[in-house]
């Protein structure tokens, strides 16, 4: 209910420790988000052409999010490209509406998301050639979509639980969910939940989790620097940008696979 626009039988409970409990599902939610894009890719992709199924599979993410991570990152850019003090970069993403800032990185981010998952390679592994069945075609594409969904939230989670929630409004939606620490078995199920579509690529792509790791930090401590901590928006913006690492990671690697 509060990650995708997923609909949920209305006999379901609601209460706000669950909320408060939802981080440890974050990488569970990636798997969700990436198997739903993956289908899109597979069916459009047999009528398409492969460019048109990756546009489809994108806009199938963002449907299913309701544009959640997108909208947190060009808050983001908003926010930290046109205030410089901390009260005023939290005013800016407050702000419903988008600025110049916010068109921008949007633009960046999503072309570069596109043409990274361009890159990826088609038929694995390339001794087998194609066959009539995608899931063979598309085995490691489909372990790297998968993996980056599940990665790229756990690290907006890790986050969470390292710096503290700082807001200029109680009201905030996300609150609930980013400003509770998870307990040490919590946070084992979400590691968990994140490094098991591992299983389906070659053992060299564990290598990425060290670029992705490093911009978690990095992006985190940039966070902690100018407003002290960070906001459901910051969260969305680190799930977008070690996406992005993993995928550039996973190119850089592909060769010597």
């Amino acid at each position: 209910m509060f990650m995708t626009r997923i609909r949920v039988p209305s006999t379901m409970d609601h209460r706000p420790e669950y909320l408060q409990q939802s981080p440890r599902y974050f990488p569970l939610i990636g798997w969700i988000v990436g198997g739903l894009s993956l289908l899109t890719f597979l069916a459009v992709s047999k009528f398409f052409s492969e460019n048109i199924a990756l546009l489809a599979s994108m806009i199938a993410g963002i449907l299913t999010t309701g544009a959640f991570h997108e909208d947190g990152f060009a808050d983001v850019c908003d926010g930290f490209g046109g205030g410089w003090t901390k009260e005023k970069i939290l005013v800016i993403m407050k702000d419903s509406r988008l600025g110049t800032f916010g068109v921008i990185g949007l633009i960046a981010m999503l072309s570069a998301k596109f043409m990274l998952l361009r890159e990826l390679p088609k038929f694995t592994p390339p001794a087998i050639g194609a066959t009539m069945n995608p899931l063979v075609n598309y085995r490691i594409f489909i372990g790297i979509v998968l993996t980056a969904h599940a990665l790229s939230r756990y690290a907006a989670m890790t986050m969470i639980q390292q710096y503290d929630y700082v807001s200029d409004s109680d009201t905030s939606k996300s609150k609930p969910a980013v400003s509770q620490r998870l307990s040490p078995g919590s946070l084992l199920v979400a590691t968990l939940f994140a490094l098991l579509p591992l299983v389906l690529l070659p053992p060299a792509f564990l290598l990425t989790l060290v670029p992705v790791a490093i911009a978690r930090y990095f992006l985190g401590a940039y966070f902690h620097k100018w407003i002290g901590g960070y906001t459901g928006d910051c969260a969305g913006a680190m799930q977008q940008v070690t996406e992005i690492v993993f995928y550039l990671s996973c190119i850089i690697i592909w060769p010597y696979s």
